[in-house]
């Protein structure tokens, strides 16, 4: 019999709907029930590509005997993190004060009384191994606890709640911190030193780390920071490594292995969208990697393929696991992705299998579990022969050629999954929730190689899933952040509004700056997508939405969500993880508005913000390379005021902190206009004028503007 999550729309939730657990949604009644019955609450957060999450759900969540304890002596909940990241912040940080780690699935023990929590871990095996407990055993414990030791349940939960106040708050002991050049050099190059680790373990993508890498190499200062070698090797790891899809496009979650080879197979739409970005602003700082280009050509064909609705939109991601075959009971890691060699023999002739031989990592033995992930030796250019050798690969997963196939149906379900008749291997479930935040990492990356490589179709694809957000997700004055396919669903939370205004102004850009051939024939919704000023005119309006609900002017900054009860804290997140922080877009968006706008009260707004977040940038620098991306923009705030000739010879270079803007009313003999905050450089009168004057605003160290 299904449990009260069958109706739920979020695929996470739903997989739980056939638990023996009597799981409830988050919510008042939930939360009333509990304090009512005096039952401690089992909160388990995840999401649906999550790997471990599945594995619990099969095992610890289905079991009868856990089922039974669990009913009678908590009060079980499940929440989607993709959903409510408010939630799966707070308590997420609660788990790493408690045991020093964190992860997924995140599950966690709560006071019905305040919603303090007391305890948590990750995953629970059903049995004793792995050096943990077994799960019944932890609930016996945790239940025998909460009844006869109360004084310590109250110690226990007085201890986190109070740091978690002042982690809210960000009280760390200093104030005035001068936001100098030095400490943005001290920032930039914290970020190139986490980039150059080499610890043993797994590899993350680490995005918001590589683009500030990328940030300090271009001011000269630090001969080590001054290195580029560091983020082309990162942006090599991803091109040419395990952790891309080699065969379709793509990139998975991260690498498990030091050497890049063996991914976790799920790909999300945030990963995908950031490192499209990043590879494109290496290419843009000269680093013309071909293994750059092809993936993210290929990427895009992928997110065309698979990852687009009908409406414009993009889904949040593609599970790790998937079957075999229609009768397996339960789905396996990497499935749809790896290749026996004796599969590869089959499908190749002798010739095309020595040139995939001779240039990726194949052999007999295989490099995962007897099987072969595709990864490359080398850079370059991929041989013609080996691009043809890739193709009946293609053609084993889809079906099809890839050519012939312009789009690839989601399966929603594992149920739907083993039940359709698929032309080629079963294909790992998608999730097809559209998330604001998400939508805007990969509209961001989109118009940034939209321009960068002169692609036109790029700039469409986020053209219509901007516009998707800005008709549908906007509802009674506020962005939503979740469509369930035609349902709008929770308020959006800060790092919506940070990221899709960035968007809004990186669309903005990319049609001041050109993509390529004239839009205005290609578009497929509205003609007024080809103009600047129509994306501007929307960033301003949501800018003035997420200060009027989300800004603090106590402290400075942005809220994480909406004041609410079932809160224990009111969050300003300021750490990057597997997607940047809202407050470091957030105020690197304020200066831009600033250069668009030259509305002074914008940069008034960023210095403020980056204020209240000092201590953290001296203390803390290896957690917030978003604010160090803002304090970037607050140095070295540049406007250039150009003709659209000249904007060819411009656009595709390497400028992080310039905002460009069209001027055709410039005094005659004059071919553009730089000005760095509130003063401008004398009118440039040649192209070459302009873009020394442009490296100089842009790379110079300088004091913020006042």
């Amino acid at each position: 019999m299904a449990n009260r999550l069958a109706s739920a729309h979020s695929l996470y939730l739903r997989k739980h709907a056939e638990n023996p657990i009597d799981w409830w949604p988050w919510g008042d009644e939930a939360l009333a029930v509990a304090k009512r019955d005096d039952k401690p609450i089992f909160l388990s957060i995840g999401y649906s590509s999550c790997h471990w999450c599945t594995v619990m759900e099969g095992e610890a969540f289905s079991d009868g005997a856990i089922a039974t304890y669990m009913n009678a002596h908590f009060l079980p909940i499940k929440v989607d993190r993709e959903e409510r990241p408010d939630l799966d912040s707070i308590y997420m940080q609660a788990l790493q004060m408690m045991v020093g780690q964190g992860g997924w699935p995140l599950n966690i023990f709560i006071d019905p009384t305040d919603l303090v929590p007391f305890y948590g871990g990750t995953y629970f095996p059903i049995e004793p191994r792995y050096g943990r407990p077994g799960f019944l055993q932890i609930l016996h414990a945790i239940r025998e606890f909460y009844d006869t030791d109360k004084e310590k349940l109250v110690a226990v939960r007085g201890e986190i709640l109070s740091r978690l106040s002042q982690s809210a708050s960000l009280d760390l002991g200093a104030v005035g911190v001068d936001l100098s050049a030095d400490l943005l050099l001290h920032g930039l190059r914290y970020s190139h030193q986490i980039l150059a680790s080499t610890h043993p373990g797994p590899r993350f993508p680490m995005i918001p780390h590589a683009e500030v890498a990328l940030r300090g190499q271009r001011l000269q200062v630090d001969p080590v920071a001054a290195d580029p070698s560091l983020c082309l090797q990162r942006g090599l790891d991803l091109a040419l490594g395990g952790i891309f899809d080699h065969v379709a496009g793509g990139f998975h979650r991260y690498a498990v292995d030091p050497t890049w080879t063996v991914p976790h197979f799920e790909k999300m739409l945030y990963d995908n969208g950031q490192i499209v970005e990043y590879l494109a602003n290496l290419w843009s700082a000269g680093m013309r990697e071909p293994a750059f280009e092809r993936a993210i050509a290929h990427t895009i064909q992928w997110l065309r393929r698979e990852m687009t609705a009908p409406q414009g939109y993009f889904y949040a991601a593609q599970d790790a696991d998937s079957f075999t075959t229609p009768n397996d009971p339960e789905p396996e890691e990497g499935a749809f992705y790896v290749w026996a060699y004796s599969e590869l023999e089959a499908l190749l002739s002798p010739a095309q299998l020595a040139a995939l031989r001779a240039d990726f990592a194949v052999t007999p033995a295989g490099n995962f579990e007897g099987a072969i992930v595709l990864q490359r030796h080398r850079g370059g250019v991929l041989s013609g022969d080996s691009e043809a050798a890739l193709k009946p690969l293609f053609v084993a997963r889809y079906g099809e050629i890839p050519e012939a196939l312009a789009s690839f149906p989601p399966a929603r379900t594992n149920a739907e999954a083993k039940a359709l008749p698929w032309p080629g291997r079963i294909p790992a479930v998608t999730d097809p929730k559209m998330i604001v935040a998400w939508n805007a990492l990969m509209i961001s990356g989109l118009a940034r190689a939209a321009v960068v490589f002169q692609q036109p179709d790029y700039l469409t694809l986020a053209d219509n899933a901007a516009q998707f957000i800005l008709t549908h997700q906007i509802q009674a004055g506020r962005l939503h952040r979740l469509n369930y396919e035609g349902t709008v669903s929770t308020i959006a939370r800060s790092e919506d509004y940070a990221l899709f205004l960035k968007a809004l102004l990186d669309l903005h850009q990319a049609h001041q700056l050109g993509s390529g051939q004239p839009l205005s024939e290609r578009l497929s919704i509205q003609p007024n997508f080809h103009s600047p000023a129509y994306w501007l005119g929307h960033a301003l309006k949501l800018q003035a939405e997420f200060d009027e609900h989300l800004w603090t002017t106590e402290m400075g900054g942005y809220y994480n969500t909406d004041a609410s009860p079932d809160l224990v804290v009111r969050e300003r997140s300021f750490e990057d993880n597997a997607t940047p922080s809202a407050n470091g877009v957030a105020i690197a968006n304020l200066v831009r508005l600033f250069l668009l706008t030259e509305d002074l009260a914008y940069l008034t707004r960023a210095e403020q913000a980056l204020q209240s977040f000092g201590t953290l940038l001296e203390k803390a620098p290896g957690s917030c390379p978003g604010l160090f991306a803002a304090l970037d923009w607050l140095h070295h705030p540049t406007l250039v005021k150009t003709t659209t000739a000249a904007f060819a010879a411009i656009r595709q270079g390497y400028w992080p902190t310039a905002i460009f803007r069209r001027a055709e009313d410039l005094p005659a003999h004059t071919v553009g206009l730089v000005c760095q905050g509130l003063s401008c450089q004398e009118p440039a009168q040649s192209l070459t004028q302009l873009q020394a004057q442009l490296t100089s605003s842009t790379h110079a160290p300088q004091p913020p503007a006042p």
